[in-house]
């Protein structure tokens, strides 16, 4: 028999680590070593000692009920005050960091496991707050600003995916400790100010078969921007993750280790392309820089060319002479041996034995020898060269990874 649901009111609390997939990615028993120390050391004592139970968790995400707002709050804040000095000894490249959310609000409980609306913002309120700092809603800020003696700072009205109403934000950090700060600035110096990532730009066309397009160009500006020496640029494997979904720029840029992020769209109809890109500060989500190309499908290289170029001059980056003239060299102006080349690849990237027939298909049509440009083209062509044999004898593809192109 089913066990009852039960609805109540809770201040409910949650959390997850910042830049997670990064953090195991590159560390991945070290992370994890480290994420098991922090709770056994740290957190859950202090949960524990202000009425909290741990309602749920999967992976570095928790979810945790307490009696009231003012318990959580005063849980999370000495947590990241402790969590601010344990990192001020920790490479910032190895650093744990949480974002937390709190929200007041009618909850459904299925045994230990809390669900409904007060769940999902919190959850939603979480994804707001700043690594190592907290974010709770205006429901939750009522019932804590005249018991706590805590700076809040308003974060304004969001809105959040799966909520009818904006959701009014208000957030605290604490005091960065002179360790932390230190090497903070140097990370910045280092790299936060020369790093951008390059999402993969939206195909409006309407025609899924055009996607092969959009995603052409995004590719040969990550190639052509990782050809500058004091600019770290995300791995098209690693920024092509957020393809088909509309993530929190904040967010993508602390995942990615990023300070800067270049989103779009193209639009083709005919012999005609529309391309919007803009470049992002995400340190306050500002705009950089924005513009719309509306041009001939054979203008499409000088489009890429002016988006690198606008991204160069932006970020005020001093190029060399032989990276200007490799950045913006050009291998062929046919765009039909262009297109050919990036339907091959997306063909062959379907990793199944129709797909890797249409590819070749693709690659013999885009002519003798025709050498392209970098980016899906030279990449995805070398890919397809050596993944022909990539058939086992049943006919079903070999998975492969993708080549690596930025930096």
């Amino acid at each position: 028999m089913a066990e009852e649901s039960r609805r109540r009111l809770a201040a409910i609390l949650a959390a997850d680590v910042a830049g997670y997939s990064r953090l195991v990615g590159a560390h991945e028993e070290g992370t994890l070593a480290a994420l098991r120390a922090h709770r056994a050391e740290l957190i859950d004592d202090f949960i524990r000692s202000h009425g909290g139970r741990i309602a749920n968790t999967a992976g570095d995400s928790m979810l945790l009920e307490f009696p009231s707002a003012a318990d959580a709050v005063k849980c999370i804040v000495a947590v990241q005050q402790d969590m601010a000095e344990r990192n001020g000894d920790i490479d910032p490249e190895r650093r744990i960091r949480f974002r937390v959310g709190i929200n007041v609000g009618d909850v459904v409980a299925e045994g230990e496991d809390l669900l409904g609306d007060g769940v999902n913002i919190a959850a939603r309120v979480e994804g707001l707050s700043e690594p190592g700092g907290l974010a709770i809603s205006d429901d939750a800020h009522r019932q804590v600003r005249d018991r706590l003696d805590i700076p809040w700072r308003d974060g304004g009205a969001h809105e959040v995916k799966n909520i009818a109403r904006p959701v009014q934000v208000w957030h605290w950090r604490p005091a960065t400790s002179v360790r932390e700060a230190t090497s903070q600035d140097t990370v910045a110096m280092a790299s936060a100010l020369s790093s951008i990532a390059v999402l993969p730009f939206a195909n409006m066309s309407g025609d899924v078969e055009q996607e092969y397009f959009a995603d052409g160009i995004a590719e040969d500006v990550i190639t052509a921007l990782s050809r500058v020496s004091r600019l770290r640029v995300i791995a098209r494997n690693w920024s092509f993750a957020y393809k088909g979904l509309s993530p929190d720029i904040r967010r993508v840029a602390e995942e990615l280790g990023v300070r800067y992020v270049l989103e779009g769209s193209v639009r083709s109809g005919g012999n005609r392309i529309r391309v919007n890109a803009q470049l992002i500060d995400a340190t306050d989500g500002g705009h950089l820089w924005a513009e719309r190309y509306d041009r001939k499908v054979d203008d499409v290289f000088e489009i890429q060319d002016q988006i690198v170029k606008e991204i160069v001059t932006n970020l005020r980056l001093r190029l060399t002479d032989g990276e200007q003239a490799l950045m913006f060299s050009r291998g062929t102006d046919n765009i039909e041996a262009w297109q050919q080349c990036l339907r091959a690849v997306d063909q062959y990237m379907k990793h199944d034995a129709s797909g890797h027939l249409r590819a070749r298909t693709c690659r013999a049509r885009r002519g003798p020898r025709s050498r392209l440009r970098g980016g899906l083209g030279g990449a995805g062509l070398h890919l397809l060269v050596r993944g022909q044999d990539g058939l086992d004898r049943n006919g079903a593809g070999k998975v492969r990874a993708a080549p690596r192109v930025g930096r």
